[in-house]
């Protein structure tokens, strides 16, 4: 009788727990390309993992990495199911996931731009096209997977001159992601840089650009860039309807905080086929197949 009572006592305990406690749930991961210093990303992300935390009611966690190629691999690989890629990184995600869809990408990434920046020390200028004048200056690219950092760049170097950049420039390297490619030129490490126009708007509104240092002497035509995209399976792994209420959570994200992290003044709707003009550049300078 008194192990009965213990038993019984147990069991009632146990299922007063499984009705307040909440039912066992799969965390939710995402992650980003490192297209800026981590500092920056973490603090970003983190708000962000925060906010999808409290729309989808499912624990969500981000996860930095060090490269594009880890990015790509762990969206691949099911580490995550969520991505904020560039342009190329995206496409060669995607291409590697079965079902995967570009979700939603900032309003200014709809039309996004390059600026081409160079040290004072070349007494290049601001100009309406690529100055031939650039020849045989040092050039520094951002990140070898990135968009705005390699892809389009390199398309225009190669579209202007008729050459690869190797035979423009004296010499040619990759700072590893925006922030770097502008501190590099501000310092005369390289005489001229690339890099996305959103990186240099920022760091000029922080007064973070030494101007009489470091100009923009070139502005590229307008390309899409960044997206979220998503995994194909989260359905099936965290319920039916899963992705479309990830979808809207994003496209309703309006803390202002957050959207001036990115910077981005909101999310509009993406597909797969807006990056179709990303794909077409890659293949043509043999990125991707």
């Amino acid at each position: 009788m008194f192990t009965r009572s213990i038993r019984n006592t147990a069991l009632s305990i146990i299922l007063a727990l499984g009705a307040v406690m909440p039912a066992y749930a799969e965390t939710f991961v995402f992650t980003a390309i490192p297209d800026e210093d981590e500092t920056k990303l973490v603090e970003r992300f983190r708000g962000v993992a925060d906010y999808l935390s409290e729309q989808l009611d499912v624990e969500v966690r981000y996860i930095p990495v060090k490269s594009y190629a880890a990015a790509i691999s762990a969206f691949r690989n099911n580490q995550v199911q969520l991505a904020w890629f560039g342009g190329l990184s995206g496409v060669q995600a995607r291409a590697l996931v079965e079902g995967s869809e570009a979700l939603a990408q900032g309003v200014e990434d709809q039309e996004f731009y390059n600026y081409f920046i160079a040290h004072k020390s070349t007494g290049l200028e601001r100009s309406d096209t690529l100055s031939d004048d650039v020849r045989g200056k040092t050039f520094t690219f951002g990140s070898k997977g990135s968009t705005s950092g390699r892809l389009i760049p390199e398309y225009h170097i190669r579209k202007t001159f008729g050459e690869a950049p190797e035979e423009v420039f004296e010499r040619v390297g990759f700072s590893g992601n925006h922030t770097r490619t502008l501190r590099l030129v501000e310092a005369g490490t390289y005489e001229v840089g690339a890099l996305n126009y959103k990186v240099w708007e920022k760091e000029l509104e922080d007064g973070n650009i030494d101007t009489d240092s470091v100009k923009i002497i070139w502005k590229t035509p307008a390309y899409p860039n960044y997206q979220w995209s998503i995994r194909g399976d989260v359905n099936e792994r965290f319920g039916e309807g899963f992705k479309e209420r990830v979808k809207q959570a994003l496209l309703a994200l309006d803390d202002p905080k957050l959207l001036e992290s990115f910077p981005r003044s909101g999310f509009v709707p993406a597909s797969n086929d807006d990056y179709e003009p990303i794909q077409d550049v890659a293949e043509q300078l043999g990125i991707i197949d």
